[in-house]
């Protein structure tokens, strides 16, 4: 089963796929839009291209668990998409996940400019990795 991920950020924001089992985090990128409007409209074109099975976005929850206005922000975007794609989307947890796509992409010798571009496409995959693994120990 195909799985997307979406790290909705204000600019920029990252997309992943699963492989065709649902097991790894496969294809990042991030799409460079702040119009929510076409940020829409190319999401979907992404969902009609690649068909995933399920949609997770990044929910962003605070550290105590609560969900402030940035969390508002992304539930009403998904909620749009959904409408405008036809599909349901889903929500993960994503604290901490652009701190550990940004300590992945050092680790990997990136140098902090370089950052910036990719870090979201990381953060949609350590959202997306994250999704599935648990997905696949409830099996």
């Amino acid at each position: 089963m195909k799985v997307m991920a979406i790290d909705l950020g204000d600019v920029r924001t990252g997309v992943a796929f699963s492989d065709l089992t649902g097991t790894i985090a496969g294809r990042a990128f991030t799409i460079t839009e702040s119009h929510r409007d076409r940020l829409c409209a190319r999401i979907c074109q992404e969902i009609e291209k690649e068909a995933p099975e399920r949609v997770v976005m990044g929910l962003p929850v605070n550290m105590n668990g609560t969900e402030g206005p940035r969390a508002a922000g992304v539930r009403a975007f998904a909620g749009a998409l959904g409408e405008a794609c036809r599909k349901e989307i889903l929500f993960w947890d994503e604290r901490q996940s652009t701190v550990t796509a940004a300590r992945i992409l050092s680790d990997a010798g990136k140098k902090r400019e370089k950052q910036r571009g990719r870090v979201d496409a990381v953060a949609a995959s350590v959202i997306l990795q994250a999704y599935l693994d648990y997905m696949n120990r409830r099996k």
